[in-house]
């Protein structure tokens, strides 16, 4: 490591990124219930005392993004990615879900894991930054957003802002900014995740005619068609499961919920099914859907008094990013200096990076504290304060490789 590095490494304050983590985990931001905002305040408060540039734009109301920034806007720089909500905390807690506590060398509370551990890191990282005189003409940006866990309001809203004429193969450019290399802080347990599926909801509405269960001939059974619809999603699912993708593994279909009928002697006119659909790197739910209508009909399933409808509620776009890429050796060089070789992976989850690589054309990885498989969505979620502070120290000697102030020695990564 250079002098610089060094420097950086030691600028991390643990109590600090504690400290702010403990507070996003206590502003709550349960989603669905739209409650970001007090997420918001916090993180905007204490980047504003650390004297960033604070950019907030109201989603929808109540439900603000936020970007904040250090650094120069003359080159292409770094944008980190988090969102500001958690899903709801559920029971079976041993810990106030809304209280953080740190117990064991751990940080319990819930979104410490996914990604309020991950937000705090990237600015306690930013801060060093800022502090250590290794900022320069390009900035490094935290752009935390509403409405991951449900919908992805806030990434859309994010991506729709900037231009739709990209500058450069791999430069986008927001809110005046332009940026080479994006990182998704989320639980990776700082193995760089160059890859994962997307995902879609799909909600399948099947409309039929009651009828006395008498005389079921009389009406049309939309939960008999439901059903039949649901042996037609395991056989597209099967063919899935022979062609998988060499490297991110097959699409999957998955019937989530079934709804549907009035009372037991008769015949259901309604019948609504939620369907899950893992998306591999340039498919498109909207296709999908159509897809699916079109297998429907052709089964025989919709008509003769039996309507079906098929609409896209969620969409997440897949993404895959070489090995070989500048932000994918640069990753994975800077962890391995802070703690050893960690490798890449791709993921089984869904992120927005999917967004900011399709719509951007970012070069993006997933990088973070925390598991996903082990912690995420769980009562007593909770984050190693180590694996905290190595963030916060990974991201800051990344950054600062990726946005070298010229005549500054930084043995640049890529």
């Amino acid at each position: 490591m250079t002098e610089l590095d060094l420097l950086l490494q030691g600028a991390i304050d643990s109590e600090e990124i504690l400290a702010l983590a403990s507070a996003l985990i206590d502003a709550g931001g349960e989603n669905p219930g739209s409650t970001e905002g007090g997420v918001v305040e916090v993180l905007a408060e204490h980047c504003r005392a650390l004297g960033f540039v604070i950019e907030i734009d109201e989603v929808v109301p109540g439900r603000p993004n936020i970007v904040v920034s250090v650094g120069g806007s003359d080159q292409p720089g770094v944008l980190f990615i988090g969102h500001s909500d958690v899903v709801p905390a559920g029971g079976g807690w041993t810990t106030d879900p809304f209280g953080a506590v740190v117990k064991d060398g751990r940080l319990f509370g819930r979104g410490s894991c996914d990604m309020k551990g991950g937000l705090a890191a990237v600015v306690i990282a930013m801060a060093a930054l800022k502090r250590c005189g290794a900022l320069g003409s390009a900035p490094v940006s935290l752009a935390c957003l509403v409405d991951e866990e449900d919908t992805g309001l806030g990434i859309r809203s994010f991506v729709g802002q900037s231009p739709s004429v990209r500058q450069s193969p791999s430069v986008r450019q927001t809110n005046r900014r332009e940026y080479s290399h994006c990182i998704v802080a989320e639980p990776t347990d700082l193995v760089t995740i160059t890859g994962c599926r997307g995902a879609a909801n799909l909600d399948i509405t099947v409309t039929g005619r009651s009828a006395h269960a008498g005389k079921p001939a009389n009406g049309r059974n939309a939960v008999s068609a439901a059903a039949r619809i649901v042996v037609l999603i395991d056989s597209m699912a099967e063919a899935l499961r022979s062609e998988p993708h060499p490297i991110l593994g097959a699409a999957t279909w998955n019937v989530g919920t079934i709804v549907g009928g009035t009372g037991t002697s008769m015949v259901a006119d309604s019948c609504v099914l939620t369907v899950d659909r893992r998306l591999l790197p340039g498919e498109d739910a909207h296709d999908i859907a159509s897809k699916l209508r079109q297998e429907i009909e052709s089964a025989g399933i919709s008509g003769d008094g039996i309507e079906v409808s098929v609409t896209v509620s969620m969409e997440m776009p897949g993404f895959l990013t070489s090995e070989d890429a500048g932000i994918s050796t640069s990753a994975v060089r800077a962890v391995a200096d802070v703690v050893g070789h960690r490798g890449t992976g791709v993921w089984t989850a869904s992120c927005d990076g999917g967004f900011i690589a399709r719509d951007m054309g970012i070069p993006t990885v997933v990088l973070g504290p925390g598991e996903i498989e082990l912690q995420a969505h769980q009562p007593d979620e909770s984050v190693s304060v180590q694996q905290l502070c190595d963030s916060a120290r990974v991201y800051a000697l990344l950054a600062s490789k990726i946005t070298a102030r010229p005549g500054v020695m930084t043995n640049s990564l890529g």
